[in-house]
Formats: structure tokens, C-alpha cells, sequence
């Protein structure tokens, strides 16, 4: 399974600055051309607007035909997310014509609803929902559907987690115990030193790899207790504190000083997921999302563990896509009742049989892990499955964190990580000029956009 990215320059965020300001000027003229309709006499029309991939519009089709016959007064139709999504959806919103239903992830759906293209789901969901559906969720991915003053924006439409793969083959061949949940960092590096393999000074496999991304260093920082951003103060940058620089400092090392985590350059451009296949990386940091694609190109037998523990805490890092309802719908009643089905345990279903994707809904989480054992029953059947929602189930999943204005963030410390792990040009302590960049564009006046996020969007 590969994950489409939604990357922008920084030049278009400038643009997209104006188009969401824009957005929200023409919203408080009044200017909302309805994207439903209802013809005379007939039921509702309502537009759902999702993922694009290979395998999603034909399970989407078969659910909405589920849908309409149950819901006769209501008319749903699917239309595929537009290639350039980010920005496309910001000029829809702008001009009123967005899909009354669509899903979203990463920086930029929070942008949106601060934006206000997004209606508050907080009265429907008091209305609706029971305590026992919002607790089989994960915690901490429904509280990150609200906005800072408590606009409750989307639900969850699935739980991504990350986890650690394992070759047991290249484990075995070295003696070195699997890993478990009890597993520290410590644990994590005496094992990267043992699977790393040197043909002299040259290093022809890797005990480890991680993605040099906001979302997979950040997961880090918080292991070591720290944090992006201020849990005081939003728009102040933590990204150079002491325990931030810390865990940046100890990636750093394993990458540049030990050589034993792999660079990207060290793979020759290959995705993390590749390499493990490839076999040049014993370990690798990635994603349930990823399990279908590495199933079906290992040729030797995978293991999965939970993240190992961090210095300060245990931690795994959970997406944050989810359901939401344009608040310009002429029919905000009849989309609910259409997000209602999207978040039921029959959709969830649908996404985890059609391609894995890990149900939101822990509940769900056994029937996920038997679909994925009855397609792969030889690959799996020393798998740890469950793993993969060790944090969902005991309460230690984080999510990505954001600042109020993320325009151009995103690219301004990836450009840094880029020199400090992928290049070794650089110092962490150069984080501290990162937080200096990021708090003056805090100050900057101007419309919420989203920021150059690496989307939990799976293909």
C-alpha cells in the first residue's frame, strides 16, 4: 500500500493564504451556491466527496447502493477526490460549491474548519451518538477532530497506527531475540547493532529506517517527553527544546554516527516499506497502512511489534482522517445522517475487507485482523496483528501536531531535517532557527491554509 502525499510550495500556500481569505469573505456576503439539490418531488441529492485510489470508488459504489436503498428520501452520489485536493477543495469552499460530504486528514482539514468551511458536528453528535460509539474510538484521534475553541469538525474514518516490522529471518540468523512491547529504545539500538551488517567500512544492511517526515520524527520527540508545539501556547515553537533536541539528537546518531538506521540516499531513493522488502533494512518504522504491501512483496517472514517505548513514555503515532460536512450543505440534517453510515461498524468493515485499512472503531479491530489472516494465511500466522492497535487499544496513540498558521511550516523544517538526517550537513541545534521561522509566521496576520503535511491518505 503506497500514500499519495499532498505537498505544496510555498509560493502556492501564499496564493491558497488569499483564496481561504477570500473563502471566508464570500461566506459572510452570503454567497453559497448549493453543491445539493432536490428535485421537485424526489429525494435529497447529496454529493460524497472521497479517496480516488485503485481499489476505494468501487467499495464506496457497492456501500452507497447499501445506503440509498435504505435511505429512499436520500440520493448519495461519490465523486473522486480531485488530484490537486488541497487546493481544489479550498477554491470550492470559497466559491460554495464543496461536496456536502467529504473526508480529510492531516494540517489541513483543522485549517479548513478554522477557516469555517466545516459545520460543527457537536449538536448532532450529543443528539445521536451513545457514550459506547465515542469510546471505541481512539481517544486521542477523536479529540483531534475538534478545533482549539471546540469546533468539533469530523469523526474518525480510520485508524492508521504505526508499528515495528521485523525480518525474523535476519533475526534468526544473527540470534537476536524478536522484539515485544516491553521493548525500550535501549533494547531497539542493541538490536539495529547486532542486524548491522559492513562489508568493511561499508555498510550493506541496516538494522533500521525511519520516514523523514513531520508526523514520524514528531512521534520521537514525544517519546522523550517533548513536543512541537507549546501545549501552553500554540503558536510557540518546542521543536528546539532540550527534550525535543534530544530525541532528534539520538536519530541522528544512529543515522550518521553508528550507521546503523539507513538514510534515504543509503536505499537509493527506495520508501521505507522497499527497503524492507528489498531486505537492505532488518527493521523498519511504518504504518498498518503499509502491511498489504509488504505482504504480498516479502519473500521471508515478517514480524510486527509495538513502538518501542520512549525514554519518557510509550507512544505510536495514530492518523487523524476523518468525516466531515460542508457547512454551506443546503441539507446539513440528511448529511449527517449520511456520516452517520460512513462511521457505522458495516463501512468500517467495507474499507478493512476491501484493503486493510485498520477499522477507527476498536471493536472492530479482531474482524480486521481475521480478514487480513484468511487472505494471507501463511504469511500471518506468526504475526502479531493486534499490534498495530496496541496504542488504540491501551490508550497511548498521539497525533500529529500543528500550529495555528502552517503556512509554509511544513517545508521550512523538512528542509532542515533534510540537512540534519538525510544530507548529515547539519546540527539538530539548527531546530532553534526552525522555531524562530515558525513563530514569526505565527504573527503573521491572514487566513488559516494547509501546510506541506505528509497526508495519511492510503492508496
Amino acid at each position: 500500500m503506497t500514500e499519495p502525499t499532498y505537498k505544496l510550495s510555498r509560493r502556492d500556500f501564499l496564493r491558497l493564504a488569499g483564496l481561504a481569505t477570500a473563502g471566508v469573505a464570500l461566506a459572510s456576503c452570503g454567497v453559497k451556491p448549493p453543491a445539493s439539490t432536490q428535485p421537485a418531488g424526489g429525494p435529497v441529492q447529496l454529493v460524497y466527496q472521497d479517496w480516488r485510489t485503485e481499489w476505494f470508488p468501487a467499495m464506496a459504489q457497492e456501500m452507497l447502493t447499501k445506503f440509498n436503498s435504505e435511505h429512499p428520501n436520500i440520493q448519495v452520489f461519490y465523486t473522486p477526490d480531485p488530484e490537486n485536493k488541497v487546493e481544489k477543495m479550498l477554491e470550492d469552499f470559497a466559491a460554495g460549491t464543496a461536496s456536502d460530504v467529504f473526508s480529510g486528514c492531516c494540517d489541513f482539514f483543522p485549517a479548513w474548519a478554522d477557516a469555517g468551511y466545516l459545520l460543527d458536528l457537536r449538536p448532532y453528535v450529543e443528539a445521536d451518538l451513545d457514550q459506547s460509539t465515542i469510546d471505541d474510538w481512539s481517544k486521542a484521534q477523536y479529540q483531534a477532530l475538534f478545533t482549539r475553541d471546540g469546533l468539533q469538525y469530523a469523526l474518525p474514518m480510520y485508524h492508521g497506527a504505526l508499528a515495528l516490522y521485523y525480518n525474523k529471518d535476519l533475526f534468526d540468523a544473527t540470534s537476536v531475540e524478536y522484539p515485544d512491547g516491553s521493548w525500550t529504545h535501549e533494547d531497539y539500538l542493541e538490536a539495529m547493532n547486532k542486524l548491522t551488517v559492513r562489508d568493511g567500512s561499508q555498510v550493506t544492511q541496516w538494522g533500521s529506517m525511519f520516514d523523514v517526515s513531520w508526523d514520524r520524527i514528531q512521534m520521537h520527540v514525544n517519546g522523550w517527553g517533548g513536543h512541537y508545539v507549546s501545549p501552553e501556547d500554540p503558536k510557540r515553537c518546542e521543536m528546539a527544546s532540550p527534550l525535543a533536541l534530544e530525541a532528534q539528537e539520538w536519530l541522528r546518531q544512529r543515522m550518521w554516527d553508528d550507521k546503523v538506521m539507513a538514510t534515504f540516499l543509503d536505499v537509493q531513493s527506495q520508501s521505507t516499506s522497499q527497503a524492507f522488502i528489498a531486505q537492505k533494512i532488518a527493521m523498519v518504522e511504518d504504518g498498518s497502512w503499509a502491511l498489504k504491501n509488504i505482504l504480498d512483496g516479502a519473500n521471508f517472514r515478517v514480524g510486527v511489534a509495538p513502538f518501542p517505548i520512549g525514554p519518557a513514555r510509550q507512544v505510536t503515532l495514530g492518523t487523524t482522517d476523518g468525516f466531515a460536512i460542508f457547512k454551506g450543505t443546503k441539507y446539513p440534517d440528511e448529511a449527517w445522517e449520511f456520516l452517520k453510515f460512513l462511521i457505522s461498524k458495516d463501512y468500517g468493515r467495507a474499507m478493512a475487507q476491501a484493503h486493510f485499512l485498520q477499522p477507527a472503531r476498536t471493536s472492530l479491530v479482531p474482524e480486521w485482523a481475521g480478514y487480513i489472516r484468511q487472505e494471507y494465511p501463511e504469511q500471518t500466522k506468526e504475526i502479531n496483528l493486534e499490534a498495530f492497535a496496541d496504542g488504540q487499544i491501551k490508550g497511548y496513540s498521539v497525533t500529529v501536531e500543528h500550529f495555528p498558521n502552517m503556512v509554509g511550516v511544513g517545508s521550512i523544517a523538512e528542509d532542515a531535517w533534510d540537512q540534519i538526517f538525510t544530507l548529515g550537513k547539519a546540527p539538530v541545534s539548527e531546530m532553534a532557527n526552525v522555531c524562530q521561522q515558525i513563530e514569526a509566521i505565527q504573527q503573521q496576520a491572514g487566513g488559516l491554509t494547509p501546510g506541506s503535511c505528509e497526508c495519511e491518505a492510503v492508496s
